[in-house]
């Protein structure tokens, strides 16, 4: 409860001509005795005025971004507007080896007028899948999208993708959904991987869905002689392929922002889009790594350095509060 600072006077006049103890009195009023010294102390200093309540003052935090580092973390937010907050984050510690986390660039970005809010409803899926692989070339999944080049009719997008590492192992833009298309593909990886000079039974199982060109007899044949297993994901289950979906969203999101007119151009569009995923594009599924650091190893060197910046920066940070404050 606040008091005026007249009822603040009248309590310690009461308790000053009060005929018991200061300590019976303030029992019987309510007031702790703690809070009486305090009245009493700040009246003896400065008057009846000390007794007003004083407004609440911030307090400096130590932890504070700097506006220079603010002001830079706007100005990557302009110069790459495709990047989300997230990516934007891990993107300055990088480049910058100074740390700030997801939610400070979200506050920053959101006082300048940098966030908006997602024009789609997010759907939660489960936390994590019941048998995650371990490793890479585990497991890879496999999958068609369409493309359309305008006078030429629609393109056939085969990728293989790995389980673990999310990385685009190899595509393959095709003007059929054949299971030649598909065996071309996995060539491609295997010969990309290096997985086709190792034995036969160290490669990748794979996982399509039910389409045509993965229930076909020489699919079937071609696996078996390479020594790979096949899964099939259960119908109307699509989430089954969730990573390889996800990819085919990101990679349209960005692709189908532009018209094509001559196959080729296509082909160039999704081959930088799939350099840029692959070695570029932040992972939030991933510590907020690329496809290409988990994939060739890089993952544990990355992380323990993001570590030493985030450990260094607090620790300039607090030694900057310090010399202030003293």
């Amino acid at each position: 409860m606040r008091y005026l600072a007249s009822e603040k006077l009248d309590i310690i006049r009461t308790v000053e001509t009060s005929h018991l103890p200061v300590r019976r009195t303030l029992d019987k009023i309510g007031i702790p005795k703690t809070t009486f010294y305090a009245w009493l102390g700040r009246y003896a200093a400065g008057g009846f005025d000390a007794l007003e309540d004083r407004k609440p003052q911030p307090k400096r935090v130590w932890n504070r971004i700097p506006d220079e580092i603010r002001d830079r973390i706007v100005a990557r937010a302009l110069e790459e507007p495709e990047l989300s907050p997230r990516e934007v984050a891990v993107a300055f510690t990088d480049a910058e080896k100074t740390f700030v986390s997801e939610a400070s660039v979200y506050r920053i970005l959101k006082a300048e007028g940098l966030v908006t809010s997602p024009a789609f409803i997010v759907m939660k899926a489960a936390d994590a899948f019941a048998n995650p692989t371990t490793a890479i070339n585990q497991l890879w999944q496999t999958d068609f999208t369409y493309l359309k080049v305008t006078g030429w009719g629609w393109f056939y997008l085969s990728t293989v993708l790995d389980d673990f590492s999310r990385y685009i192992v190899a595509w393959k833009l095709c003007t059929t959904m054949s299971a030649a298309d598909v065996t071309t593909t996995l060539d491609l990886a295997l010969q990309a991987s290096g997985l086709d000079q190792v034995d036969p039974g160290q490669r990748p199982r794979l996982l399509s869905d039910n389409g045509p060109s993965y229930v076909a007899n020489d699919l079937s044949e071609w696996l078996e002689a390479q020594g790979m297993r096949h899964t099939r994901s259960k119908p109307y289950h699509p989430m089954t392929q969730g990573k390889i979906e996800r990819w085919h969203l990101s990679l349209k999101s960005r692709i189908l922002l532009e018209n094509y007119y001559l196959p080729g151009d296509l082909e160039r569009a999704v081959a930088d889009f799939v350099d840029h995923y692959n070695h570029r594009r932040y992972h939030e599924s991933l510590d907020n790594l690329t496809p290409a650091d988990v994939y060739f190893g890089r993952a544990a060197r990355i992380l323990e350095r993001r570590q030493e910046i985030k450990r260094r920066t607090i620790e300039l940070r607090r030694r900057r509060h310090q010399n202030v404050a003293a």
